[in-house]
């Protein structure tokens, strides 16, 4: 069965960068697209940024665009989300999805496999 695992949350200040990865094991998941989501307490989980299975069409929420990338590594079998300029507001468990279609979406609805979450906190 495959499993998606995130890496790369923690505590950072305003302003700095962090990279977050999402591996799968099991299996590679290169034709499957990914995206990354977040949640915080009492919300429902937001979308943020998605990759189709080529890296060739990205999405971003509006509120990290232009100050994030996302990029798939087929060396590496890994997606990576990285975020620049970072705010107190991108404080939340960020959640790697795979959509098994390849086509990329913002809707939480159509990603079958999902990771436990890492948790990004960003302090001013």
């Amino acid at each position: 069965q495959v499993q998606l695992v995130e890496s790369g949350g923690g505590l950072v200040k305003a302003g700095e960068s962090l990279r977050l990865s999402c591996g799968a094991s099991g299996r590679a998941f290169s034709h499957y697209a990914v995206g990354w989501f977040r949640q915080t307490p009492g919300k429902e989980r937001e979308f943020v940024a998605a990759t189709n299975w080529s890296g060739g069409n990205t999405i971003y929420i509006h509120s990290v665009k232009g100050r994030s990338t996302i990029t798939r590594d087929g060396v590496t079998n890994t997606v990576t989300f990285e975020m620049n300029s970072l705010k107190p507001d991108d404080t939340a468990v960020y959640y790697c999805a795979a959509r098994l279609n390849g086509l990329v979406t913002d809707r939480a609805s159509e990603y079958e496999l999902w990771g436990q979450g890492t948790q990004v906190t960003v302090s001013s």
